[in-house]
């Protein structure tokens, strides 16, 4: 059974889920703010296993709701792109779908208490889809610079890393079962 401990990383986690309709709401009209949302809700992503792992606050609850909650956050994002036109959705697709099966494949080897730890094709993936996301929501809107194009390229950067870290997870997690 796992135990929900309210400590900063769980509290941290929950903010970001609870950042997605406010984020969902701004976005559209207020790019900028938008941004900013997107923007700290993906850093309490890093700051909430930092802090976890330095004060010793590490939870099974805490290792599964964290991955769940950073794709909410990014299938929101992809979502809400596709809707406004800024997004393809072939991609958002692809991207949502390799998050499924990470997160699936996460929680299976959890159940049979493996930890498949992260690796930097992963890192790098969230990394690039993160400031994708910033540059396709803002668009223009951060003092008439285009960041639509850059936008574009990392998020096309991300899909192949999304798909290449998808594959070593899943290898991974299989040699992990045997």
């Amino acid at each position: 059974m796992v135990t929900l401990r309210l400590n900063v990383p769980t509290i941290l986690t929950f903010s970001r889920i609870v950042s997605i309709p406010f984020f969902l709401v701004l976005a559209p009209n207020y790019p900028v703010w938008g941004a900013l949302i997107f923007g700290l809700a993906s850093l309490t992503d890093f700051l909430d296993g930092y802090i976890a792992r330095k004060t010793g606050q590490i939870t099974k609850f805490g290792i599964i709701m964290d991955p769940i909650a950073d794709k909410f956050l990014v299938i929101s994002a992809l979502i809400l792109l596709v809707d406004l036109g800024s997004l393809s959705a072939f991609v958002a697709i692809v991207i949502i779908v390799r998050e499924f099966l990470v997160t699936g494949l996460r929680v299976v080897a959890l159940s049979k208490n493996i930890v498949i730890p992260a690796e930097m094709g992963g890192k790098l993936k969230t990394t690039a889809q993160i400031i994708a996301i910033l540059c396709l929501v803002l668009k223009d809107s951060l003092f008439g610079i285009n960041l639509y194009a850059p936008g574009v390229v990392l998020i096309w950067v991300s899909l192949v890393l999304a798909v290449f870290s998808g594959f070593q997870y899943t290898v991974s997690f299989w040699k992990a079962v045997k």
